[in-house]
Order: C-alpha cells, then structure tokens, then sequence
C-alpha cells in the first residue's frame, strides 16, 4: 500500500529554518508530482509547493515564494521542503501529496496519496 512519511516539523523562532522530508513507498516515486500543502490553524489546507516527476519546473505559493525551497531524490524516494526565515504565520501542519496526471498543481483534488503531516510552529 501507498505510504506518505513527512519528518523535520517543530519548533523554531522566527527567521529560522527548517527542513521537511517526504519519504515514499508503495509507489513509483518518480512517476509522480510531488506537491506540499499546509493548514494553518482554523483554516483550510492551502499550496506551498510543487515539483515534477523529474525535479524540474518548481513552482511556489507567493506567500513563501523566495524564503522555501522544494526538490526532490527520485533514489531516495523523497521530497524535501526546505524552509527559510519562517514566519509566524507559516504555522501549520505541513503535508506532502503524491498526484499522477496533474495539470493544475496547486489544487489538492489533482493528487491521489496524502500524508499524515507533519506539525511546524513558529514563534518565540
């Protein structure tokens, strides 16, 4: 069965870092576009980043566009969110999606497998 792993949330000050990672497994990794979303508290899940099958055309939410970073390893089979001077409001649960024949990235419906997220809070 399709697993979706996300590491590295906690807590950190504002103007830290931090790095997620998305582990895969039941699936062919690099068949997939891998996407992370968010949910901040009492809001809906909204797009942070994707990137295709192959690690090419990046794509960001204005909101983190400059300050994140998304890649992957298709031989590890894992996708990466890397996170720069991080903000209070960039509290949220932080979760990774897997999607196969997705043509508008930042919509979650386009993605097939989800995890379980991983928590990240900001604040001194």
């Amino acid at each position: 069965q399709v697993q979706l792993v996300e590491s590295g949330g906690g807590l950190v000050q504002p103007g830290g870092s931090l790095r997620l990672s998305c582990t895969a497994s039941g699936l062919t990794f690099s068949t997939y576009t891998m996407g992370w979303f968010r949910q901040p508290p009492g809001k809906e899940r909204e797009f942070v980043a994707v990137i295709n099958r192959g690690g090419s055309s990046p794509s960001y939410a204005d909101s983190v566009k400059g300050r994140f970073t998304i890649s992957r390893d298709n031989a590890k089979n894992t996708v990466y969110l890397h996170m720069n001077s991080l903000k209070p409001e960039d509290t949220a649960v932080y979760s990774c999606a897997a999607g196969r024949g997705v043509i508008l990235r930042s919509r979650p419906s386009e993605y097939n497998y989800w995890g379980q997220g991983t928590q990240v809070t900001v604040s001194s």
